[in-house]
């Protein structure tokens, strides 16, 4: 089990003895208003500029352009994990976020800790016209600085070069992930993970994200598989919502759903909120529906898992070669204009088509299935028929899915979390084209360490079916440690043209009806009975 803490850019200046903002304020890393303005000078002192977020006090915002606030970031860091352990970073509020900046007083106003009267960062900037320019964006309130902090506040680069708030405001959530990185990493040396609320182009490289506060609402289903969709083409493919929904009550057929759809979020996670207006939402733990709405939440989570080494391999190929996880229709097949508008079905890789039910009631599914390739029911095997749009049956625990052909997916038997499904047996589905051909690969490494392609301490194999023959081969094998635990032990072949009389592996025929079967009706190909060694190379071939 790994745990994930989560840390907001926003400090607390009032604390006493408070060494994490004491410690910043000897570096002087604080965002500040510019010379010639400064209004809360004569309360606080100096230029810093204050808002108020959720600590008791008045809050004051790192400036992680400066190079000395990515030291003293990483102390910070450091030092918490000496008293709580974790693995990863979740960093949140960090657009940057600042509670009802220009009006009266923040909504969460704390009387009890400081005198009654009103208290907020207002940002009065009329001669400068940069919180009220004339061109606007689309923003939520009067003034761009709304919720956030004034656009006239200074940042640094430590070497003479000063940004108004103006210029690198979309930027902050960026600085502040570039920091927390190396900082996480730096910890146990292993890889880590951030996940950032505010990004832009190249986070992808340093952070996954989430969608944001999103809603209990069927609507919001779809526009899940939509902003998994633009995130990856925005080079930040490590993209997931709120499964379930953070407001409102969710209900028991819109979370089964949601999970069967979550199940395909490169980042899954069911995340709920606590209340709205003093009204608190109902639970939504996956496992305390019904009987069988949680076996089928159970089903879900499972068949993630058995798909995960194919997941973490379209992963390390967007990480050598750019590109994305999660397609669209209209990515993979951008000369069909019928795949053009489609935005309730998509892809992982070019190869695996998730066809989720998102409208309620319903218990069949229209997908699209281009006739320029042969597709197969990802569950039994069979080739569908009925190309183009066809209607599916989608019984409320099943999710339809479907294999393209010409793939080659690995998978990996499941269990209670990836540190033991790593251990389990691998297997392959192979789904022919029309020649009769189809080829998949698979990344490997230790699944924690640092840099692990570019030290080349990694394992990556080939499969390649063609001229009624399958072979595995390892092009890279340096991670030894993995032949030591993990055998392949079952292969799937879906759509062979042949009926095949003799198997042979490397040479060695296998025995039929014990080590291989040909089902005629469906013509699937199953062989089993045997264990093999991943670090050397096979060769099947079918008479």
């Amino acid at each position: 089990m790994k745990f994930i803490t989560i840390l907001d850019p926003a400090i607390d200046s009032d604390e006493k003895d408070y060494s994490v903002f004491d410690e910043g304020q000897k570096a002087d890393i604080w965002i500040k208003w510019p010379a010639r303005k400064n209004v809360q000078f004569n309360e606080t002192g100096n230029r810093n500029m204050l808002g108020y977020v959720w600590p008791d006090g008045k809050a004051v915002f790192p400036d992680f352009f400066y190079p000395p606030a990515f030291d003293w970031w990483k102390s910070q860091i450091v030092d918490y994990h000496k008293q709580l352990k974790f693995d990863g970073i979740w960093i949140d509020m960090n657009e940057p976020a600042n509670f009802d900046t220009n009006k009266l007083q923040p909504w969460n106003w704390n009387t009890t800790v400081f005198r009654p009267n009103s208290w907020n960062l207002f940002c009065n900037d009329s001669d400068e016209h940069l919180d009220n320019p004339p061109y606007k964006t689309a923003i939520c309130g009067d003034y761009i600085s709304d919720k956030t902090l004034c656009m006239i506040a200074e940042q640094t680069d430590g070497r003479g070069k000063i940004y108004t708030h103006y210029d690198v405001h979309n930027l902050y959530g960026w600085s502040e992930t570039i920091a927390t990185l190396p900082a996480a990493r730096s910890i146990e040396n292993k890889r880590s993970v951030v996940i950032s609320r505010s990004t832009f182009p190249t986070s992808g490289s340093f952070t996954g994200h989430w969608l944001g506060d999103n809603t209990a609402d069927w609507r919001h289903l779809k526009y899940n598989i939509i902003g998994m969709l633009e995130f990856n083409l925005f080079g930040i493919p490590y993209i997931g919502a709120d499964i379930c929904g953070f407001f409102h009550n969710t209900t028991e057929q819109m979370c089964q759903r949601w999970m069967q759809l979550g199940s395909f979020n490169p980042f899954f996670r069911n995340h709920n909120g606590n209340d709205q207006d003093g009204i608190k939402f109902i639970e939504q733990d996956p496992g305390i529906f019904s009987p069988d709405v949680v076996a089928s939440n159970r089903r879900a989570v499972e068949q993630r898992y058995t798909l995960i080494p194919y997941l973490y391999s379209l992963f390390f190929r967007v990480h050598i070669s750019g590109g994305t996880v999660v397609r669209s229709m209209a990515h993979v097949f951008p000369t069909i204009p019928e795949c053009w508008p489609l935005d309730e079905q998509f892809l992982w890789g070019s190869s695996l088509l998730i066809a989720p039910v998102i409208k309620e009631n319903h218990t069949t599914k229209s997908v699209y299935l281009p006739w320029t390739e042969r597709w197969f029911n990802y569950y039994t095997g069979e080739e569908m028929k009925a190309l183009n749009e066809t209607t599916v049956a989608a019984p409320y625990d099943f999710l339809p899915l479907f294999l393209r052909g010409g793939s080659i997916i690995p998978h990996q038997q499941s269990a209670m979390n990836t540190v033991e499904s790593r251990k389990k047996p691998l297997y392959l589905i192979v789904a022919l084209d029309k020649n009769q051909q189809a080829t998949g690969e698979l990344f490997w490494d230790d699944g924690e360490s640092i840099d692990t392609y570019n030290r080349g301490t990694y394992n990556h194999f080939n499969f390649v079916f063609k001229s009624n023959g399958l072979t595995i081969e390892p092009w890279t094998y340096k991670y030894p440690e993995m032949g030591d635990t993990i055998k392949l032990e079952d292969i799937k072949v879906f759509g062979m043209n042949i009926i095949p009389t003799r198997v042979l592996w490397n040479g060695q025929e296998l025995k039929p009806a014990a080590q291989w079967t040909f089902n005629n009706a469906t013509n699937i190909l199953q062989m089993t009975g045997f264990a093999l060694n991943v670090a050397k190379i096979h060769k099947f071939t079918f008479l």
